[in-house]
């Protein structure tokens, strides 16, 4: 049998018997599209929550901090002696400072991090509102959502504002005993940029404009190192020094573990879519056989093989198969931008960000395409068979 004629054949039906026809393609459609619409939101909120917290950057970087026993500080001889290790590209300290926060006036407890620009980069850090700090020895700060809401304020409406810093600092005296000094800063700061934080009060400020307060030792380190493979070697000399070493990327691993586990949920839900929709399609291509019985009888009469009438079902239910997959792909899609749109608008009315939520990776697409085709190819293997195991004189004289 020609191409064209077994293609023909196969079409057949999709004029004989429109509305059954559509039917089962949508049946497969809705399946595949729910399949497509759980998955991708799956992806979507991965991808939402990790670019929240990571950045090319801060995944080749090291948190290092001092051991809690005190017996190591974190020191500038240390930190040198950090900086000066193989495959260590960039080194940024940051340095922890319990203060008063005032604006205005209104005065409230908060911390204070002293960085360097580069720490917001190695830490993934990304302003909701404003900019990070860019200058080394600007007087300019950015502050924590909590801290804004300390003083009655929107995040969107604290920037520009100025700030003024009480200082405590922990110190030894004489007797060996631990007091906090209280020191005032003179300069003011502006305000430039928000970060979305619900839970504490704090406020980066450039670590040079503390520059004469004598601090010897520092709170935490962020380590860049030059590639990947190099992150545990480097990790492992850390250690060794004395100090604690984390790294931003352990807590991804984990996070796309569970993500993972999310999305293979989901995509289990969507299955079970997608088999009664199989059912349904295997139903149709059953009732076809009975219909057509006397015309394979007719075939068969003429000329046409036995691979014929198999190539003619499964041809059939394969481009039904394909054609559910690209209906339920253009469904996924729909539904998917649709319920984006929806939650978006939620979000705005009770004051949240607008976000896309759903994802869809090329190369998923194009696999449940595939899948759906092969899923229809097989619901049509037995009537297939069937078909072809048929008496022609028995297929002649049903009725």
């Amino acid at each position: 049998m020609k191409l064209r004629d077994l293609f023909s054949l196969s079409t057949r039906m999709f004029k004989t018997r429109k509305m059954r026809t559509f039917l089962t393609i949508l049946g497969v459609g809705v399946g595949i599209g729910t399949v497509l619409f759980l998955v991708s939101l799956g992806y979507g909120l991965q991808n939402v929550v990790l670019s929240r917290i990571t950045t090319a950057d801060s995944l080749l970087s090291l948190d290092v901090n001092a051991n809690t026993s005190g017996a190591i500080n974190l020191d500038k001889e240390n930190l040198q002696k950090i900086k000066q290790l193989p495959n260590v590209i960039e080194v940024s300290p940051m340095i922890n400072l319990s203060s008063q926060i005032s604006i205005g006036q209104l005065t409230g407890d908060g911390l204070i991090y002293a960085v360097e620009p580069s720490f917001f980069r190695l830490g993934g850090i990304i302003p909701d509102k404003g900019v990070i700090l860019q200058n080394p020895i600007a007087h300019e700060a950015v502050i924590s959502s909590a801290a804004a809401k300390l003083f009655n304020l929107e995040p969107q409406d604290i920037l520009g504002k100025e700030m003024s810093l009480t200082l405590f600092l922990p110190k030894i005296n004489t007797e060996g005993f631990e007091e906090t000094e209280t020191l005032k800063r003179p300069d003011k700061y502006k305000i430039v940029g928000v970060v979305a934080d619900e839970n504490t009060s704090y406020a980066f400020i450039p670590l040079e404009t503390i520059g004469d307060v004598a601090i010897d030792n520092f709170t935490q380190v962020k380590v860049r190192v030059s590639d990947n493979p190099f992150m545990e070697v480097i990790r492992n000399q850390i250690i060794e020094m004395g100090f604690l070493v984390s790294a931003l990327s352990d807590t991804i691993d984990q996070a796309n573990k569970i993500f993972r586990i999310v999305q293979i949920v989901l995509a289990l839900f969507g299955f079970v879519a997608l088999i009664v929709s199989a059912i349904g399609m295997f139903n149709t291509m059953t009732i076809a056989l009975l219909e057509r019985i006397n015309e394979i009888g007719i075939m068969r009469s003429i000329g046409a093989s036995v691979g014929d009438i198999m190539k003619l079902f499964l041809v059939e239910s394969f481009i039904m198969g394909l054609l559910g997959g690209v209906g339920g792909v253009a469904i996924g899609y729909a539904a998917g931008g649709l319920a984006n749109i929806g939650i978006n608008l939620l979000a705005k009315n009770f004051g949240g960000q607008a976000l896309s939520l759903f994802y869809r990776p090329t190369w998923f697409v194009a696999l449940i395409i595939v899948f759906s085709s092969v899923i229809g190819f097989l619901t049509g293997v037995y009537p297939a068979r069937k078909a072809a195991k048929l008496n022609p004189l028995d297929a002649l004289r049903y009725k």
